[in-house]
């Protein structure tokens, strides 16, 4: 598919609406879970079928979620923060693990949308500067979506331990602050189970 069609799709429009806007990092995340699905040979997950390990907490990791099904509710969406454009995808069905890491100048600022970008971050930036920033943002994105996924990732087959399926157990008091938490969640001090919050205060 071309970036005509990508930006077309009921999937890329999901992802959109799901994060409020198109962008490069959006795009990103879209073209690694569908690499990640492809390779692992796997739809999007109803339940925990799907284990999506992402490193970074940019706008890419929202395309996972919507395209993988894998969510923070689910217990199947981990988080690493190691700022990385880096996203694991594993299939419970299969025991297989695929690593979709983005190379280093795949999606690289032009100088002047960079100098824009910060004008912005700072609300320094004109309304035509605004306007020409959004206008290359959109740019960049079709380049993401229309670039060879050679060109934009290492794709490999990874060997990780499947984790867990998520927890579901009762809530017990906390003893300090009176709200519920989850029972493993709570550790024993001084002959009283507190919950993290209370820990550290």
């Amino acid at each position: 598919m071309n970036a005509d069609e990508i930006l077309s799709s009921e999937d890329f429009k999901r992802c959109v609406d799901f994060h409020g806007h198109i962008c490069p990092g959006l795009a990103i995340g879209y073209r690694a879970a569908k690499a990640g699905l492809e390779c692992l040979d796997e739809s999007r997950a109803v339940d925990e079928e799907i284990v999506a390990i992402v490193e970074n907490d940019a706008c890419g990791v929202d395309a996972v979620q919507v395209l993988t099904g894998c969510t923070f509710g689910k217990g199947n969406f981990i988080y690493k923060d190691h700022g990385k454009q880096v996203f694991t995808f594993l299939g419970r069905k299969s025991g297989k693990g695929v690593r979709v890491a983005k190379k280093p100048d795949a999606n690289k600022r032009s100088e002047k949308q960079q100098d824009l970008f910060k004008k912005i971050r700072e609300e320094t930036a004109g309304e035509e500067e605004r306007k020409t920033f959004w206008e290359m943002h959109h740019q960049r994105s079709r380049q993401v979506l229309d670039k060879p996924i050679q060109e934009l990732f290492s794709i490999r087959f990874v060997d990780i331990t499947l984790p867990p399926k998520a927890m579901i157990e009762p809530s017990v008091v906390c003893e300090e602050c009176g709200e519920p938490a989850m029972a493993s969640r709570l550790t024993e001090k001084n002959g009283r189970k507190m919950c993290g919050d209370c820990l550290t205060e």
